[in-house]
């Protein structure tokens, strides 16, 4: 079996026919942008995913279903949450998402620490079902780990990828407003969608009570005004459905599948390879870097090696550290980079286990159209300019207001005529706030190879060792102190602190394992995503993270990627990759 490299029968096919400029190792957030980058600056470029094809629009199975049209009206059956139980948990998991997201059975692995690993495997990854998030990092998330001394020093800052930023956001697009918060900084914006009133209500009681404080339009991946470039992809106005991990059929929201790889299709610089379950990248000891990468079918477990110049391995954080784990040699006996042992290692992720939720009396004349799929936030107002708290990082705060499809205190009837006329008149107001919360890198927080037990095809099992710590106890008591007071203040009654105790890895904003510094003694990748011991290597999807900052991760990822596929072409042009 394939858990052994030199015992592995291998099929290459003729080597010049499996030989690309590049190889990008997943199809997600990051992926695509690897292979649109590339693609575009005319290197040939084979794109490996495990999972199934998808193509847009053709492979959305229910994106136009009624809620009628489900046997269990969106629910999963009892045996198969038994079966899944740890999938089952995924938020937008359900009947109508199903087929985006693994089962727990085929992909095992061993919870040395409770930890939901929460998975899509197929072409377009997790694209197809994150929560669309797009918020910049600001300066503070760049340098708050060497400034409060928590963590490893970036080797880049805020002006290093500000540029990218802007490239990525216009093509995406992204609908936001430009507030100017210097801890939130403005991008390239389509209109956002509007406040409802208590929104408003909320957000000006912010403003009157709190002067550091600033709840605007959350930035979010959704074309709200395409512009040209947009209609380009193919892709048309935001529906305002709420639908969007069912795959949306207007290309609203930006995915890889939408978006990215139908664009990098286009070049004619493009393969993509879906069922290719990758083994490992091949490190040729006498040119001292990888020259390529040992699939397995994911059907079939034929072994065929693939070869080029640059790699990137953007296979979602924890996947990836597992390709380069598992990527051993004479030179890395560790893993590929692996000089300094820490691969693996300063595993963190963003907290969400604290909400807060209430009613609020009044505005009964007033209602809001559509299914907004974004919600307002409030951008991190902790330890900015100075530390002001005894813990050290900071949260973001997502809310948002809503009215129940019902009045609870006029409905009687629950079945019948009353009953359905009921239901046109709408319920009172309830408000709700969740933490977006940093979580601070810690070698103990660590994933590792499992000596003794394999998957299907041979690859040795990944083992989670993933917890909280003090620091975070400390920042859900600061959120939930603060929220309360901030809700009060806008006369929300019937407040309720909420704290899950949910496992880390359902945030699904697992980041490191192969961060990003300035020393390959405390590092394993330099300031443009190359590991620092092989150098025509990149990872730039969330295992470069050196810490978590708390503004949603994966606008970064496709910024990062693109800044360092462009540090890739010019080296290649140079003849130094």
């Amino acid at each position: 079996m394939p858990g052994d490299p030199s015992n592995i029968n291998v099929s290459t096919k003729g080597k010049a026919k499996n030989t690309f400029d590049a190889i990008v190792i997943g199809s997600g957030i990051s992926g695509g942008w690897a292979a649109k980058e590339l693609c575009e600056h005319g290197i040939k470029t084979l794109v490996l995913e495990r999972g199934r094809d998808v193509k847009h629009i053709k492979d959305y199975p229910t994106a136009t279903k009624n809620p009628w049209e489900f046997p269990h009206r969106g629910s999963m059956t009892e045996a198969f949450l038994k079966e899944n139980p740890l999938i089952s948990k995924a938020a937008g998991f359900g009947e109508d998402t199903a087929h985006f997201f693994i089962k727990d059975k085929d992909h095992p692995y061993i919870q040395e620490k409770p930890f939901d690993w929460i998975r899509g495997y197929q072409v377009g990854g997790k694209s197809l079902i994150w929560g669309r998030a797009c918020q910049r990092w600001s300066e503070f998330e760049f340098s708050a780990p060497a400034r409060y001394e928590y963590g490893l020093d970036w080797p880049i800052r805020y002006r290093d990828v500000a540029d990218w930023y802007s490239h990525v956001e216009k093509f995406i697009g992204v609908c936001g407003n430009r507030d100017g918060i210097e801890a939130m900084p403005d991008g390239e914006f389509l209109p956002p969608f509007d406040f409802n009133c208590v929104e408003q209500h909320i957000q000006q009681t912010i403003s009157t009570y709190y002067k550091d404080r600033f709840l605007v339009h959350a930035r979010w991946a959704h074309l709200t005004q395409p512009n040209d470039i947009h209609l380009q992809q193919g892709r048309g106005k935001c529906q305002a459905r709420n639908l969007c991990m069912r795959g949306c059929p207007y290309g609203g929201y930006f995915s890889s599948v939408s978006c990215t790889l139908p664009w990098a299709e286009k070049t004619g610089n493009l393969t993509i390879r879906p069922d290719s379950v990758v083994h490992s990248i091949i490190y040729d000891e006498q040119k001292k870097k990888a020259t390529g990468v040992r699939v397995i079918d994911a059907h079939t477990h034929e072994v065929t090696e693939y070869f080029a110049r640059i790699i990137f391995v953007n296979a979602s954080a924890l996947n990836t550290t597992l390709v380069l784990l598992n990527s051993t040699s004479n030179r890395f006996p560790a893993g590929l980079g692996n000089d300094n042992g820490l691969l693996g290692k300063y595993i963190c992720f963003h907290n969400y286990r604290a909400s807060v939720n209430g009613t609020l009396d009044g505005f009964k004349d007033k209602y809001y159209y559509g299914r907004n799929p974004t919600e307002p936030i409030l951008a991190n107002y902790r330890n900015l300019h100075r530390r002001d708290t005894d813990y050290v990082g900071g949260f973001t705060t997502f809310m948002g207001a809503y009215r129940t499809r019902t009045d609870e205190d006029s409905t009687a009837e629950t079945i019948g005529a009353g009953f359905k006329n009921d239901l046109a008149e709408p319920g009172g107001w309830h408000v709700y706030m969740y933490m977006q919360g940093e979580t601070i890198p810690k070698a103990a927080n660590h994933v590792r190879l499992s000596a003794d037990q394999k998957d299907q095809w041979g690859i040795p099992l990944l083992i989670t060792s993933v917890g909280y710590d003090e620091n975070d106890e400390k920042m859900i008591k600061d959120f939930l102190t603060e929220s309360t007071a901030m809700l009060e203040k806008a006369g929300v009654k019937n407040i309720r602190q909420n704290d899950t105790g949910q496992a880390p890895g359902l945030d699904i904003h697992e980041m490191g394992g192969c961060r990003m510094g300035h020393d390959p003694q405390t590092s394993l990748l330099n300031k443009w995503n190359q590991l620092h011991a092989c150098n025509n290597v990149f990872v730039t999807d969330g295992a470069c993270m050196t810490s978590t900052g708390n503004q949603s991760p994966s606008v970064l990822y496709m910024a990062l990627t693109a800044r360092a596929a462009d540090h890739a072409v010019n080296e290649m042009k140079k003849g130094k990759l």
